[in-house]
């Protein structure tokens, strides 16, 4: 599996700010966990985010969290009767995460893996913009594909590229034409952050994985800051 870091949630000069906040004052598993539930808007976005994935999760199917954080959709996911495989790079992340899920890892309902390649399930989440951390995402899907079975599905919620709260920072202004040309950008800091358009991102899914859905669609994608795509496997 490529290798890639939770290192920042914004660039601090985001409109966006990724998850609201620069990892520079929230970069320790448990500020970051009561940050992420005390955020109005993210709360709204992650239940959203868990509605889908629960609605598309047959009857007690197996379920990776890829960028699990701190487990918060994971407990989530185990609640509702799927057995839950998380995998997150940061270790700040992992410790909190085990003290959160404490219950649910001592009745292995919420297992930890070390590789996401160590589990082979129906479906995978990635939440909170963890494919915008790739800078390219075609030997990621070709690496899901030996995880998700065959029919199965990867739910992700991406930094939307066309958000025009963003319009405001010349940083955004300055890519604009990125965007147009190459359906990509990232801004020089150090989070690194990439910014697709979800076509591009369903081109390197192919040929292992469709784009199925794109939420929101029309003047959605103009005022929403994240998108949610929806890829079956092929």
């Amino acid at each position: 599996m490529q290798h890639w870091s939770r290192r920042g949630f914004s660039d601090g000069k985001s409109g966006s700010e990724f998850v609201s906040k620069v990892v520079d004052d929230v970069h320790i598993g448990e500020q970051y966990h009561h940050f992420m539930l005390a955020s109005q808007r993210d709360r709204i976005v992650r239940d959203s985010f868990q509605k889908i994935a629960l609605d598309l999760l047959p009857a007690g199917a197996d379920v990776l969290d890829f960028g699990a954080g701190t487990g918060i959709d994971a407990k989530a996911y185990a609640a509702n009767g799927h057995l839950t495989f998380v995998y997150d790079p940061s270790e700040a992340m992992c410790a909190h995460l085990a003290q959160y899920c404490h219950d649910e890892i001592a009745r292995k309902t919420i297992i930890e893996i070390a590789s996401p390649l160590a589990c082979k399930v129906h479906a995978v989440t990635a939440n909170f913009a963890v494919l915008n951390h790739f800078a390219d995402h075609t030997s990621l899907f070709e690496e899901l594909s030996c995880v998700v079975h065959q029919g199965g599905f990867v739910l992700a919620s991406m930094l939307n590229p066309y958000y025009l709260g963003d319009a405001r920072y010349g940083w955004w202004r300055a890519n604009v034409m990125n965007l147009l040309r190459r359906g990509h950008y990232a801004i020089p800091s150090e989070s690194r952050i990439h910014r697709f358009t979800p076509w591009v991102v369903a081109q390197a899914a192919t040929p292992y994985f469709r784009l199925e859905r794109l939420i929101p669609r029309g003047f959605g994608l103009a005022t929403d800051l994240y998108m949610f795509l929806l890829f079956r496997r092929a």
